[in-house]
């Protein structure tokens, strides 16, 4: 185990056909603990696959270092960085049984002799005679206890002898994780490994993930684009944007409390509803014609926004589960349905507000009769709005007690 470090780390690739270079990474710095499990996620060409190769010694930065533990990894060679890769292909040897490609990496973590090599060759060859006419190897007798062992771990001890087109998506992924979990890493590198397997079989293996990191401790870095795997797998979140890190916290810490509107709108599904608001005393919003107070750790932050004098540009959100549906009064917005959801537990609804024609999206009970076309009203939880700047920079100086854990980690931006 180990942490891992990228300080300043940058990545430009040279210009292709006459084009302009293209700057994938800008001076990113980012600290995973050690035996953490860190879940990578941003938009397609964020940078995301490029910092697993980064790490994994597949590509080289164009500037900064890398460290894995105290050791500094940008120059060595892969085989030399004590990590693991999974692959979203699973990248298994098609010519190799189960147990020679989980193997794989322990076979060729040692230089051996010709002598040593020829004797792990006649053992393998032997291993279907009867005991006492099998070649022994002890080194191919190790490798084989710890196939066994992560054979047993990941329920594949059925398939050992099976060939990669045997196998279902589910299974060859479990076999890519026990080619990385038989290394005994210190970190494990996840290329969103669970985006080709069916959406029963991606919950299950899902939760092995999990409990398979708790049981080893080891440092892991995980890519997705799978909202559900970013808010329930890791125990905190980077999300990337233009190849500069965005937000770094805890799943709760970045739903709750978003650094910026890009991550407003990428974390959550749905996203976070922005409307344009006006500042107008007292720790209120004016909406088109309507008024709305803010209360808790934003209604002071909006307070300190007015006293420096920054009335203007401002932007707010609103969760979904923020917004409810309810009887006609002056406080509440009045909107059209566009179109429901039914999701089993609930409905998620969505709404144009006759104020303003902004698009906004509300949760609701699964049993309400809505229909397309129908007008309803909203109200507005007062503790639930969340103010944005005209630089789309979340308001300062939210207190920590407001958040469920430690006050989230602002990166300086720019």
């Amino acid at each position: 185990m180990a942490e891992v470090r990228f300080q300043r780390v940058g990545k430009t690739y040279p210009p292709r056909r006459g084009a302009a270079p293209v700057e994938v990474l800008r001076d990113l710095d980012l600290t995973i603990s050690d035996g953490e499990f860190l879940v990578l996620v941003g938009p397609s060409g964020c940078g995301k696959s490029t910092l697993l190769r980064l790490l994994a010694g597949l590509e080289s930065p164009s500037s900064g270092d890398l460290f894995v533990g105290d050791r500094r990894v940008t120059q060595l060679r892969p085989s030399q960085r004590d990590v693991a890769m999974v692959f979203q292909s699973y990248a298994l040897y098609p010519h190799l049984s189960v147990a020679d490609n989980i193997g794989f990496g322990l076979r060729r973590q040692r230089q051996r002799s010709p002598l040593q090599e020829l004797a792990d060759g006649l053992h393998r060859a032997s291993r279907g005679l009867p005991g006492p006419l099998r070649f022994p190897s002890r080194r191919e007798h190790r490798i084989e206890a710890v196939i066994q062992q992560v054979a047993e771990t990941l329920e594949l001890e059925g398939l050992l002898d099976r060939l990669p087109k045997e196998l279902s998506g589910g299974q060859k992924q479990r076999v890519a994780l026990g080619r990385a979990i038989a290394r005994q890493p210190a970190v494990f590198l996840m290329d969103e490994p669970l985006s080709n397997l069916d959406a029963k079989l991606r919950g299950g293996t899902r939760s092995q993930i999990v409990e398979l990191q708790r049981r080893l401790g080891t440092t892991t870095i995980y890519v997705t684009h799978d909202q559900v795997e970013a808010m329930t797998m890791g125990h905190r979140i980077a999300v990337l944007n233009r190849g500069q890190l965005q937000q770094l916290g805890t799943p709760l810490e970045l739903y709750r409390w978003p650094a910026n509107t890009f991550v407003a709108q990428f974390i959550g599904s749905p996203a976070m509803n922005l409307l344009p608001v006006t500042a107008v005393g007292g720790a209120q919003l004016q909406l088109e014609g309507r008024r709305f107070l803010v209360e808790g750790p934003m209604g002071a932050a909006l307070a300190q926004w007015q006293e420096r004098g920054n009335p203007d540009g401002l932007s707010a959100g609103l969760r979904p589960e923020h917004l409810r549906l309810a009887p006609a009064t002056n406080r509440n917005l009045s909107a059209e349905v566009t179109h429901c959801e039914a999701l089993g537990n609930e409905q998620l609804v969505s709404c144009r507000l006759l104020e303003g024609s902004h698009l906004v999206q509300v949760r609701a009970e699964p049993d309400q009769a809505l229909v397309p076309g129908q007008t309803v009203h909203l109200e507005v939880q007062a503790e639930g709005w969340r103010l944005f700047d005209g630089a789309g920079l979340a308001l300062p100086q939210v207190p920590a007690a407001a958040t469920a854990g430690p006050e989230p980690v602002l990166p300086k931006l720019g």
